[in-house]
């Protein structure tokens, strides 16, 4: 039985590195990312902007020591990302940051899922922030930030009022 737990947690330890490394590649696309968003953006959202690279760096640089700790070895930024889309103006850059905070929400998400204690705390909290800053941008919320299986437009309800609540 000591064996079982043990490899059991060898495995949870390796599926939180996994879910570390992933989330640590989010967050280096993301400060890319804003990098373009700010290049683009109105000066009317700039400081919201920069408040998002920022963010960004500083759970990048977290997450490189959270990879060390669980004895990896954190992976680099690429030299360059692909878009999902182009950027040509302000109103793209906007619709760029809220994807950003999007996919960094869901790897989060799935760190949330693979870990636990201080790191799952953790997690969390980078979900929270991502979701909250998505909303910024977009201008409005999601059922499940970070499913993006959820975050489909909702299909009308058979409910007894008949409306399409979404619920």
């Amino acid at each position: 039985m000591a064996s079982r737990t043990g490899r059991s947690a060898v495995g949870e330890r390796a599926a939180a590195l996994r879910a570390a490394q992933a989330a640590l590649a989010a967050e280096h696309a993301a400060v890319y990312g804003y990098g373009v968003v700010g290049g683009r953006i109105g000066d009317d959202r700039l400081a919201e902007a920069r408040e998002g690279y920022a963010a960004h760096r500083a759970r990048r640089d977290d997450l490189a020591r959270t990879v060390r700790g669980l004895d990896g070895s954190p992976e680099a930024a690429a030299p360059a990302y692909a878009l999902p889309f182009a950027v040509p103006d302000a109103p793209a850059a906007v619709r760029l940051a809220a994807e950003l905070e999007n996919r960094v929400a869901a790897v989060y998400a799935d760190l949330v899922r693979a870990s636990t204690g201080s790191l799952r705390r953790q997690a969390a909290g980078a979900l929270r922030e991502a979701a909250v800053r998505a909303v910024r941008w977009r201008g409005g919320g999601v059922a499940f930030p970070g499913l993006t299986e959820r975050a489909a437009p909702a299909t009308p309800s058979a409910s007894a009022s008949g409306g399409a609540d979404g619920v």
